[in-house]
């Protein structure tokens, strides 16, 4: 993790969504509070071999300074509080809705690549596909 980081975020760099999110935060990410790394890097089970790789893959996760490992929305908002709009998803975290949208959420998380497709059209990112050597689907 990065000295100046309040955040090392860990994402699916082939879920096109979850790259959508992602670019969006560095956009907004001026101060350089978050650390991105993509999961599906050839080089993140050397980077990190401490993590459950297959943990990771299931949801989002984040490093906080102090070396606790957070998951799931409590990361999207810590991420989004950090770059300044934390307020579009403190609902989120509020008690009874944080309840249906953990759950929500996880519904997501294990079926992102089929609600990328019905989004975007897209099952993985063009830049991951040309890496597989496979087309884009």
């Amino acid at each position: 993790m990065q000295p100046h980081s309040s955040l090392t975020l860990f994402y699916d760099g082939y879920c096109p969504l979850c790259l959508l999110e992602m670019n969006k935060l560095k956009q907004l990410d001026k101060q350089h509070t978050i650390t991105f790394v993509d999961i599906q890097a050839p080089c993140f089970a050397e980077e990190y071999p401490q993590l459950d790789w297959h943990a990771l893959n299931a949801r989002i996760h984040g490093y906080l300074p102090n070396g606790k490992l957070i998951s799931g929305l409590d990361v999207t908002y810590l991420a989004w509080r950090l770059v300044g709009k934390g307020w579009v998803y403190a609902p989120l975290r509020w008690p009874v809705i944080s309840w249906f949208a953990d759950r929500a959420y996880n519904i997501f998380a294990k079926n992102r690549y089929r609600i990328s497709y019905l989004l975007t059209g897209k099952k993985t990112c063009r830049t991951c596909e040309i890496k597989r050597g496979t087309p884009d689907v």
